[in-house]
């Protein structure tokens, strides 16, 4: 529900299909949402008449240039972000992305809209989407993996993260990694369904913009204070947590709302210290 994730893990895990499934777990447009979707559609050139109804996901390759993705030329066009919002916007390879490229993405992370600045004027784009990333955990994608594959040194595999700024991975709410899994054939089901989650995420939803008028990831800072209180032993707990974790105040925010949507999934009221262990173990450096 609009929280940012990146998915880390080697080649083959499943990473982009885990993303490319996603926009099927949210809810449909609503009218308004679907209007907005539709004007944007209208002014990029992209009017297929039969996906207005649906979320959308982009996938814009790693080669991507900054007004690609954001937007801009002389006359100001919707960039991949734009066309995204109210969706899905899936960067596989994010350290392949140049660096300058990713960091335009930090503004409207936080604001939900991009301002394209020419000499004359400002156009300003509503980018609401749901950010969704994947990466190798280092250059050759095998660091980690029990068969000993992995030849990247140390100073390889810096280098590889550090082509990510710390800025923007606070701005990312979950961090995940995926591990590989033995190769088997069995066609039994796990766990829940698509239609499943689809419903519980339809439901913690619905009570969010019953409770605020938004999804829990838009919530300011007076709607943290007001709908993401917690006992005073668990935000003595949080507190010290984040303080042995250095994790900017930034980050605790994101931190609370990944945590109240962990408790409206399961039909609390209240923010739990379960809801906060769980959404702590989400920040990178946490386990």
């Amino acid at each position: 529900m609009y929280h940012s994730l990146l998915f880390t893990g080697p080649p083959g895990t499943g990473k982009t299909l885990l993303a490319s499934r996603l926009p099927g777990l949210l809810p449909p447009l609503d009218e308004h949402e679907a209007l907005e979707v539709a004007a944007i559609q209208s002014v990029s050139g992209h009017t297929p008449l039969s996906s207005w109804p649906q979320r959308p996901f982009r996938h814009p390759h790693h080669s991507a240039s900054g007004p690609a993705l954001v937007g801009g030329s002389s006359r100001p066009q919707p960039g991949e972000i734009t066309l995204a919002h109210h969706g899905v916007l899936f960067l596989d390879e994010l350290p392949e992305f140049e660096r300058r490229v990713l960091e335009v993405l930090r503004e409207p992370l936080e604001s939900g809209e991009i301002v394209i600045a020419r000499a004359r004027d400002k156009v300003r784009f509503p980018a609401r989407f749901q950010l969704v990333a994947a990466m190798n955990p280092c250059p050759c994608g095998y660091l980690g993996d029990p068969t000993g594959r992995c030849r990247c040194s140390t100073e390889q595999i810096g280098r590889y993260r550090n082509k990510l700024s710390g800025p923007l991975l606070d701005r990312i709410d979950l961090h995940l990694t995926v591990a590989r899994e033995s190769t088997t054939l069995n066609n039994q089901p796990c766990g829940e369904t698509s239609a499943d989650v689809a419903a519980k995420v339809a439901r913690a939803r619905e009570v969010q913009q019953r409770r605020q008028g938004c999804v829990n990831a838009f919530l300011d800072l007076e709607g943290l204070r007001r709908h993401c209180r917690l006992a005073a032993a668990d935000q003595a707990w949080l507190e010290g947590a984040c303080e042995r974790l250095t994790l900017s105040l930034r980050a605790a925010h994101r931190l609370l709302k990944v945590a109240r949507t962990l408790a409206d999934l399961e039909g609390c009221e209240a923010i739990g210290r379960p809801h906060l262990a769980e959404a702590l173990q989400y920040r990178p450096g946490s386990s």
